[in-house]
C-alpha cells in the first residue's frame, strides 16, 4: 500500500510529506485500516536494558518528535517507538527549506533543528496515549542554552519525562544545534554524564523505579574519540548506546548535485559508517551495555547486519521514508533468521 502512496508524496516537499504522511498514518489507526498498510511481525523476545521488547526493531526518534501519534505507530508493529528529540521550551528550528531527499541514494539531509513544542506539550502528548508498547523519549537542549549549561536543560527534561518514559535517550549527537557534538568530548562527557546519572538514580529513588538511560552518539568519530567515550560510558555505567546520529560526511554522496547542503545525511550512504562504528564500539564496551544500531537500515539484511556487528536493537526512520511501514516486519524476520542460524 505504500509503494503506491510514495509516488504522490515524493512530489511534495520533503518536510510536508512527512506532515501528509503521518496524518494519514493517524487517520488510518483511528478508522481501523491500519491492516492494510503492512503485517505485524510475529513475537520476537528481546530483553535489553532490563526491558522486554516483543521484537527487536524500533523506530528511531525523529518521525515523531512531539509524541503526537505514538499509538498509531506502535499499532505497525515496531518493538519499541522513541519519540522526540524534545527541549526544555519550544523551539521552531532552522529555516526551511530544512529537509531533501536523495532518491537515488535511498537517502535523506536535514537540517530541523530540535523543531519541536518543547517537553510540557510532549508530556501532554504521552499521557493521552494508549501506549500499547514500550515507548523511549529523546530528550536534549535548547539551541540558545551553552554548553556550560547543558546539563541544565537535560536534567529538566528527564525529571518531567521520567514517570512517562520505558527508556530515556539522551541525544548529544545531533549536527543541526551548533556546538552539540562538542559534548562528545571525553571531558566535557565525564562531567555532564556524571551529573546526568547522579539524577537518573535520584529519579529512580523518588519513583520507586529506575528508568534506563542511554546515549546517542555521532558516527563521526575517531577510533581515539571511541576510545575515550567508551571509558567514560564504562565507569559511568550508562545503560545503553544508541549508534549513531546522522552524519556530515558526504563522501559517499559528493557528486549529487544536493551534496553541499548543509545538515545530517541518514539512510543507505550512512550504512556502512555507522556499522562500523558500531562494531568498534561494541569491542570498547562493557559486555553489559547493550547497543541499539541504527543508520541506513533499508532491508532486513541490513537490520540482520546491525546485530552481526554487536547491536542488540536496532532503529529506522529513513527506511520508512523509502520502504515504508512493511520493512518492520522484514527485519524482524530477518533477525530472527539469523538467531535460528538460517541464512
Amino acid at each position: 500500500m505504500y509503494s503506491l502512496a510514495r509516488p504522490f508524496l515524493f512530489c511534495l516537499d520533503a518536510e510536508r510529506a512527512h506532515g501528509l504522511g503521518l496524518k494519514a498514518l493517524e487517520s488510518a489507526y483511528r478508522t481501523g485500516a491500519l491492516a492494510i498498510l503492512g503485517t505485524r511481525p510475529a513475537p520476537l523476545k528481546t530483553r535489553a536494558f532490563g526491558i522486554d521488547f516483543p521484537n527487536p526493531v524500533g523506530l528511531a526518534a525523529g518521525l515523531d518528535k512531539n509524541g503526537e501519534h505514538i499509538d498509531a505507530l506502535m499499532a505497525l508493529g515496531f518493538g519499541f517507538v522513541e519519540v522526540g528529540t524534545v527541549t526544555p521550551r519550544p523551539q521552531s528550528g532552522n529555516p526551511k527549506p530544512r529537509m531533501f531527499r536523495l532518491p537515488e541514494h535511498n537517502a535523506v539531509i536535514n537540517r530541523l533543528g530540535f523543531n519541536n513544542g518543547g517537553v510540557e506539550a510532549l508530556v501532554r502528548n504521552v499521557e493521552k496515549s494508549k501506549r500499547h508498547g514500550i515507548l523511549g523519549i529523546n530528550i536534549g537542549k535548547n539551541r540558545d542554552t551553552p554548553n556550560e549549561r547543558a546539563a541544565e536543560d537535560y536534567i529538566h527534561c528527564m525529571e518531567r519525562v521520567y514517570a512517562l518514559a520505558d527508556y530515556i535517550t539522551v541525544n548529544i549527537s545531533s549536527p543541526n544545534t551548533t556546538g552539540l557534538r562538542e559534548l562528545q568530548e571525553a571531558e566535557n562527557l565525564r562531567r555532564f554524564i556524571g551529573e546526568l546519572r547522579e539524577v537518573q538514580e535520584e529519579l529512580g529513588g523518588v519513583h520507586g523505579h529506575r528508568v534506563p538511560m542511554l546515549v546517542k552518539i555521532a558516527p563521526d568519530l575517531s577510533d581515539e574519540e571511541l576510545d575515550a567515550m567508551a571509558s567514560v560510558f564504562n565507569a559511568g555505567r550508562v545503560d545503553g548506546v544508541i549508534i549513531g546520529n546522522t552524519t556530515v560526511d558526504r563522501s559517499a554522496i559528493k557528486s549529487h548535485p544536493l551534496a553541499g547542503e548543509a545538515g545530517g545525511l541518514s539512510g543507505q550512504p550512512l550504512y556502512a559508517k555507522s556499522t562500523a562504528v558500531l562494531r568498534k564500539m561494541r569491542l570498547r564496551l562493557d559486555d553489559k551495555i547493550p547497543l541499539v544500531g541504527v543508520g541506513g537500515i533499508l532491508s532486513g539484511g541490513d537490520a540482520a547486519g546491525k546485530v552481526a556487528a554487536g547491536a542488540t536493537l536496532v532503529q529506522f526512520y529513513s527506511g520508512m521514508v523509502y520502504r515504508g511501514p512493511e520493512l518492520v516486519s522484514e527485519c524482524v524476520n530477518s533477525i530472527k533468521r539469523r538467531r535460528e542460524g538460517v541464512a
